[in-house]
């Protein structure tokens, strides 16, 4: 069983200000994160606002213009950051506030720092411009930007005493973190073609004739893109089935942030899955009353109860 501290003690002023500053970063740039992490009690909402702001940080420096090296070296001077958040080295008033804020809630839950490597090696592969064979090949990508990203976060929520199964939350976590990065896959090929970057599966891609890419608001000529874009909307939906299955082990608002931006992208999915070519015309996107919505259904916890009573038929 994986516990978290739910009371609050005494946060400094320095702290404090360190998590206004990362709760400000995740609501500028992570809009569907950001819905899901408010349904969090404060502690909680805090200590996911600092990951999500160190996690921002390692994105901004594999997505940015400079030079691969440039980058690489940026991504170690992080990584060596990381090292003295992990030593507790960082103190109250160091002058880096994602720093102050990841150490204080490295220390008020069993956060397993280790996935934000993982995520610095995933942001390596980008930079070094690694293209997937195949699914198993886009998977190891998938788990370090994504997977490791529910591993973490998981260790905020933590798991309810006596939940059924809790040994497997961490596999759940990953495999949840993995349907949400498809879905992100498939919403930007058109967008990652523009910046060079191909991530679906090149057997993938040759099986329904996509091979040349996607450059433009068409398919290209005799491929078959919709077929390729269901066919990889049926894994993403395999993946998200699975990893539903951390739901039921999570206390109520902890299921509740999980089942509002894990319910965000599986309607992303729906939208994707009824006209494929609209991600070639353009960014899919939510509007804000539908996230909402998605967010009082998680709270409500139907998707927990729906889970709930899945397993239990299987079970039977």
């Amino acid at each position: 069983m994986i516990r978290t501290v739910e009371s609050e003690q005494h946060v400094s002023a320095p702290v404090l200000a360190a998590y206004s500053y990362c709760e400000a970063v995740t609501g500028q740039q992570a809009r569907n994160f950001a819905y899901g992490i408010r349904l969090l009690p404060t502690p909680k909402r805090r200590a996911m606002s600092a990951l999500y702001a160190f996690s921002r940080r390692v994105d901004d420096i594999g997505d940015g213009a400079l030079a691969g090296d440039v980058k690489a070296a940026r991504l170690e001077d992080t990584r060596a950051l990381l090292t003295r958040v992990r030593a507790g080295e960082v103190a109250e008033d160091d002058i880096d506030p994602v720093a102050v804020a990841l150490a204080h809630a490295a220390e008020a839950f069993p956060i397993p720092l280790g996935g934000l490597d993982e995520l610095i090696d995933g942001v390596l592969m980008d930079v070094r411009g690694e293209t997937y064979e195949t699914w198993d090949d886009l998977k190891v990508y998938c788990r370090c930007v994504a997977g490791a990203i529910g591993r973490l976060s998981l260790g905020v929520f933590g798991t309810e005493p006596g939940a059924r199964g809790a040994e497997r939350a961490p596999e759940y976590a990953d495999t949840l973190g993995l349907a949400l990065q498809l879905t992100n896959i498939l919403r930007d090929v058109r967008e990652d073609a523009e910046g060079g970057r191909t991530y679906l599966p090149s057997d993938d891609l040759a099986k329904f004739g996509c091979s040349a890419g996607f450059h433009g608001p068409t398919p290209p000529e005799g491929s078959d893109f919709v077929g390729l874009v269901h066919f990889e909307v049926r894994r993403a939906r395999a993946l998200f089935a699975e990893g539903y299955r951390l739901l039921p082990m999570l206390d109520r608002r902890s299921g509740a942030c999980v089942a509002a931006m894990a319910g965000i992208y599986r309607r992303l999915l729906d939208r994707i899955e009824r006209d494929p070519e609209a991600v070639l015309r353009g960014r899919v996107s939510l509007p804000g009353r539908e996230k909402a919505y998605v967010a009082v259904r998680g709270l409500s916890g139907l998707d927990t109860r729906h889970v709930t009573r899945r397993t239990v038929r299987r079970r039977a």
